[in-house]
């Protein structure tokens, strides 16, 4: 078994603990209705058990979903729906689950990353470069560096001193949208900006998990940054990983297309 298919059971398993602690709270409000004699108290009860047990029902089938995805490795479109309402509206529930059984919050984001990624995997569409935006945090910069990349990252000098050259370079050979955000405010701005159609974004767990939760049903593609000076600071991240999410939507780079084009014969 890979550390990987564990990372993603993580997820799985503490999605299904979320259930059955959402169907407890349920079965725990029916048990009260049948004990209160007060009329509007009973009413109040059952109609909170009813959305608990409608709210269960439907993550139910998300979790379901969401196992025949990441077995099958296919997108079943008729569940896609519940899949992004259970994820969505338990990954709190899943937090503090995890957390209250000693695992640490970051295991557990970077579990649901691993499991967003794969999702978008099996639903990813062909698209033109135009359609992507590449989205990094600001602490991909040198905390030196005096040019201010954060509304325009065209002010990069592209000294080679950090990665954002590098991802200049990804956004000119793919076509595609690259923006740096130094928080989630601004990330919001730039995708409302741009309105793609898919994001590759480049983060801490903390921060993917929030941005991909945000930019539902926009599908996000997640790339854990590497942090050799801890976290915010001269950050990095792995230039191939970049490309190959861009590839996932049909993406590639300038030079491979000419590459691609036949040779003229002069016979």
């Amino acid at each position: 078994m890979t550390r990987r298919l564990v990372r993603k059971r993580l997820f799985v398993g503490l999605l299904a603990a979320s259930l059955l602690l959402l169907c407890a709270l349920g079965v725990i409000l029916l048990y009260l209705v049948s004990h209160r004699e007060n009329a509007f108290n009973q009413i109040l009860l059952i109609i909170l058990a009813g959305f608990l047990l409608l709210a269960g029902l439907i993550v139910a089938f998300g979790i379901s979903g969401l196992v025949l995805t990441l077995w099958s490795a296919k997108s079943i479109r008729s569940l896609q729906g519940p899949t992004r309402i259970a994820t969505n509206l338990m990954f709190p529930f899943v937090m503090t689950i995890g957390q209250s059984l000693g695992i640490s919050a970051d295991v557990i984001r970077r579990s649901f990353v691993e499991v967003n990624n794969q999702l978008v995997k099996t639903r990813a569409q062909q698209l033109i470069g135009s359609e992507v935006l590449i989205l990094v945090p600001h602490c991909l910069q040198r905390s030196e560096c005096p040019h201010k990349i954060t509304i325009d990252v065209s002010n990069c000098k592209e000294c080679g001193l950090c990665t954002i050259a590098d991802l200049q370079s990804i956004a000119r050979d793919f076509g595609v949208k690259l923006a740096v955000a130094s928080g989630g405010t601004l990330a919001r701005r730039f995708v409302e900006k741009y309105r793609p159609k898919a994001i590759v974004a480049v983060a801490c767990e903390r921060d993917l998990s929030s941005g991909i939760l945000d930019a539902n049903p926009i599908p996000v593609y997640g790339v854990l940054n590497m942090r050799p000076f801890g976290p915010c600071l001269n950050t990095s991240v792995d230039i191939e990983d970049v490309k190959q999410a861009l590839q996932l939507f049909g993406i590639a780079p300038a030079s491979s297309e000419l590459n691609e084009t036949p040779a003229i014969s002069h016979n």
